[in-house]
């Protein structure tokens, strides 16, 4: 992103990048319309500093960033902010509802009669030759992408459009942030693209630099456990294939003897990680509840949007970085006075 957005525009007199900064709330001023933003406070390590909008107030923060932001600010469960010593500049209780993320459940099939990244990382010989590889012609290993294969499909004959979507990262690992498994071994996941589960974040004290509090509930519903059952048979069946035969492909997790819907559920729990997808926290809509219009503007407030994938009312049907591109660009169009 920077590469196409921020670098070929580094040098506009009009542009200022300041790093390091943490947004603290979003100002306001009182006009005829209602609150006004004007401005947003922030720190740096030099101390608070304010920022004044001569036009609009952006928050680009994301699904966690802005919601924070906007109850920060008095934007939200009125209640909510009353609890916390903030004062209330717009009830609007869905700030921070409907947060909508994929569910990545990560199962791990051991294999034969092939190399995987695991091989290579735990062999130091390998390792440091993907390190040169890497270094003297950016190719190799280090450079593959998060998934090497993916594809869409239905977990169930009855779903009108592919429901889910299946990748294979060629390495293993307990969890994230911990080591390869020093046996060769692939991760097969799969995630549901349309979950009905819905979570919330919600500040937990007038402290911006206080973590919110991120509650995502999947698997909350029956359909969501439906579809995690249904995800996982059908990567058995994909992993038992003649075709990869050869690989003698042996699962690890969840593990083989697990077989009831109901263990198949806990499982799904256990290994469930996020994709990194969090949308629908500041859900657009023309219902009164919904917490911006349209065009992206926060509703009952003058010259504040938010555009960011914390918009979307539902999550997409796959990932959702060009989606969030496209509604940068659209609502910069908007900003600009354009409808198209």
């Amino acid at each position: 992103m920077a590469d196409g957005f921020l670098h070929p525009i580094r040098k506009r007199p009009n542009l200022t990048l300041i790093t390091g900064a943490l947004a603290h709330r979003v100002l306001f001023e009182r006009a005829d319309c209602g609150p006004r933003a004007c401005g947003i406070e922030f720190s740096t390590p030099d101390g608070i500093r304010r920022a004044e909008v001569r036009r609009e107030l952006v928050l680009a923060a994301g699904s966690i960033g802005s919601v924070q932001l906007l109850q920060l600010s008095g934007i939200g469960a009125g209640a909510l902010l009353q609890s916390l010593g903030i004062d209330v500049v717009r009830d609007t209780p869905d700030v921070g509802g409907h947060l909508q993320d994929h569910l990545q459940i990560r199962t791990v099939y051991k294999v034969r009669n092939c190399r995987t990244v695991n091989t290579l990382y735990h062999n130091p010989v390998t390792r440091l030759g993907m390190g040169l590889q890497y270094l003297l012609t950016r190719t190799g290993p280090m450079t593959m992408p998060p998934s090497t294969l993916g594809a869409f499909t239905r977990s169930d004959p009855e779903q009108p459009t592919p429901n889910i979507e299946w990748h294979v990262q060629p390495l293993s690992l307990p969890r994230f942030g911990e080591p390869l498994h020093r046996f060769g071994a692939i991760t097969p996941s799969v995630c549901n693209l349309r979950p009905t589960s819905r979570g919330h974040v919600r500040i937990v004290s007038p402290d911006p630099k206080a973590h919110p509090e991120i509650r995502l509930n999947y698997l909350s519903t029956d359909e969501d456990r439906r579809v995690a059952v249904d995800s996982l048979r059908i990567t058995r069946r994909i992993m038992a294939a003649n075709a990869l035969a050869p690989f003698q492909p042996e699962e690890m997790l969840p593990g083989a003897s697990l077989a009831s819907d109901e263990e198949l559920v806990q499982a799904a729990g256990d290994m469930g990680t996020t994709i990194f997808h969090p949308v629908g926290t500041c859900r657009m809509g023309r219902d009164d509840g919904a917490v911006v219009d349209a065009e992206l503007r926060v509703r009952g407030i003058d010259r504040l949007r938010v555009i960011d994938a914390s918009v979307m009312p539902r999550i997409t049907s796959g990932n959702t970085n060009a989606p969030t591109v496209m509604i940068a660009e659209r609502g910069v169009r908007y900003m600009l006075g354009r409808s198209a």
